[in-house]
């Protein structure tokens, strides 16, 4: 029987492959810069002259790019996996807010899940020091600093579910889900109960994370996102209700169907 020879891999294959696998898991984040040539090497433990080789294989694929004086960076692109005319295109159109919130409901349900069995130490003072963060944001007034500190909590859990796919289908949508948690809160804040409501239902599923209750953080996540829907929905339907009523007093004709009722 003829058995083919066993072939040593090359180092900058190695490297490539290391590098590869730290972006993938989110260690190396998009727009992120490499640390300096001889550091990296250092890390490693190989010569610059292999890790050059792998940086340029991986520059090759559009995985890195390089800046003259200014460093290496992973690619910035890989932050959508989305066009950026497609979330263009969602954005405009608020009356796909709730398809956003249903994906949100079955991808963030599974990432909390996933965090409460998988997240290390090091992933639970990040979440820690993320919820605090929108609770320091709660205290204000402002939409826009809310809904980043609110995106970014839920970042961190899908980071603590430690699955690439899970990690970058949430990336991938991830200035939608800023600008869909704005449009939220801006609506929620015309409900001044709601907001502390929010907060609650974001610490119990913090907690049921950090305490390793897998189904119940899935429940809690489910729990939040319901009742975002449910206030945006009744919210909808008084507005409707409104420009119905405000028609009725100008005596203006009514379209033929309102939207929600």
């Amino acid at each position: 029987m003829a058995y083919q020879p066993v072939r040593q891999p090359r180092l900058a294959d190695v490297i490539t492959e290391r590098l590869e696998a730290l972006i993938l898991e989110g260690s190396l984040k998009p727009g992120q810069r490499l640390p300096p040539e001889r550091e990296l090497a250092e890390r490693f433990g190989v010569s610059r002259p292999s890790l050059r080789e792998a940086i340029q294989k991986l520059a090759a694929r559009g995985l890195l790019s390089s800046r003259q004086g200014g460093g290496t960076f992973v690619t910035q692109e890989l932050n959508s996996s989305y066009s950026d005319p497609l979330l263009e295109m969602l954005a405009r159109h608020g009356e796909f807010n709730l398809d956003l919130l249903e994906f949100r409901d079955a991808m963030e349900g599974i990432s909390a899940y996933y965090a409460a069995l998988r997240s290390t130490p090091t992933d639970k003072a990040m979440l820690i020091n993320r919820f605090e963060e929108l609770e320091a944001c709660f205290q204000g007034r402002d939409p826009m600093l809310e809904a980043k500190a609110d995106a970014a909590f839920h970042m961190a859990i899908a980071e603590a579910a430690h699955n690439v796919l899970l990690l970058h289908t949430i990336r991938g949508i991830f200035h939608l889900l800023e600008r869909s948690i704005v449009d939220n809160l801006a609506h929620l804040f015309e409900k001044p109960d709601s907001r502390p409501l929010l907060m609650q239902q974001h610490r119990a599923l913090l907690d049921a994370i950090l305490e390793g209750r897998a189904e119940d953080a899935r429940a809690r996540a489910h729990e939040h996102l319901v009742f975002v829907e449910e206030n945006l929905l009744e919210l909808e339907r008084a507005e409707t209700r409104a420009q119905r009523a405000l028609r009725r007093a100008q005596g203006m004709p009514s379209p033929q169907r309102d939207p929600v009722r």
